[in-house]
């Protein structure tokens, strides 16, 4: 069989159900319009946006939606390793109640990263919407700390001009706005996934991790705990990358599945849909195929 040359599948996006610009099913008609025939919304921590997105698709010819979210997870002294749940029942009791357990502790998270930002000598203060139960990210505090006017004159000395840059300055490990979850860990989100009927699947691992060895032994340990698939094909990683996710996935048994990540139209990194490569490789979709 010929492989495929370009993805008609985009396998995350994200929507103002969670840290992305657009509202749920204004995200379906945009990766529609793009070409898109198979779209899952992956919100972080959340399956908020799913029933707007599934009307948005229904009325529309030619897309399917995957009912899906983006679990951050732990894994030892790994920090926000991302298993994403396909094919989900987005009304099952017990994921509702572990989103929402894990949320409070994003939540929770969030405000002491806040308060090192401040402490740090940045001003900030988070919108409105963001202090109810909607999931608070670290983008969010990133775009606090750029829309506050009295961080104009640092932001400029600092070279800092967009939301990215600052969370990689002040927001990843090591840095001094950063604070570590509680919860959960890889294993307690595949289960909490396979439980609510789902497949789970370790998202982007070349943006996790950077050793080939490291992803290759993370992806054996995960199959061990009941993991389903890897985002093979992602918009960062590089044709190397790819093939050697790609490879490992066929040893273990895994599908292989991909995405551009699609935040917004104005996100620096994640701005377009169908906007990774397959590498002449043929995906292996499993069930995500036919939702």
């Amino acid at each position: 069989m010929t492989a495929p040359t370009a993805p008609t599948f985009d396998l995350q996006s994200h929507s103002t159900a969670s840290d992305g610009a657009l509202a749920p099913g204004e995200v379906v008609r945009r990766a529609h319009a793009a070409g898109v025939e198979l779209l899952a919304l992956t919100d972080h921590d959340t399956v908020d946006g799913i029933p707007e997105a599934l009307n948005a698709a229904a009325d529309l010819d030619g897309i399917a939606l995957v009912p899906a979210a983006e679990i951050s997870a732990l894994d030892g002294e790994r920090e926000d390793l991302h298993i994403c749940g396909y094919l989900l029942d987005h009304h099952d009791r017990d994921l509702l109640e572990s989103l929402e357990l894990w949320r409070a502790d994003r939540r929770d998270r969030a405000h002491r990263m806040a308060e090192a930002l401040r402490e740090n000598g940045w001003a900030l203060e988070l919108p409105d919407s963001l202090k109810g139960d909607k999931p608070v990210g670290r983008p969010h505090l990133a775009q606090a700390v750029l829309d506050h006017p009295d961080n104009a004159a640092r932001l400029r000395a600092e070279g800092l001009t967009n939301h990215a840059q600052i969370l990689e300055a002040y927001l990843i490990p090591g840095t001094p706005g950063y604070r570590r979850r509680s919860v959960p860990t890889v294993r307690e989100a595949i289960r909490v996934i396979h439980d609510a009927g789902g497949l789970a699947v370790w998202a982007h691992p070349f943006w996790d991790l950077d050793d080939p060895a490291d992803v290759i032994e993370t992806l054996t340990r995960f199959k061990a705990l009941g993991l389903d698939g890897v985002e093979a094909f992602y918009v960062t990683h590089t044709p190397e990358q790819t093939q050697i996710a790609f490879d490992a996935a066929g040893r273990l048994g895994l599908l292989t599945t991909g995405s551009a990540d699609f935040h917004g139209p104005g996100h620096p990194n994640f701005s377009a849909f169908r906007a990774f490569e397959l590498n002449g490789l043929a995906p292996n979709l499993g069930p995500i195929a036919h939702p």
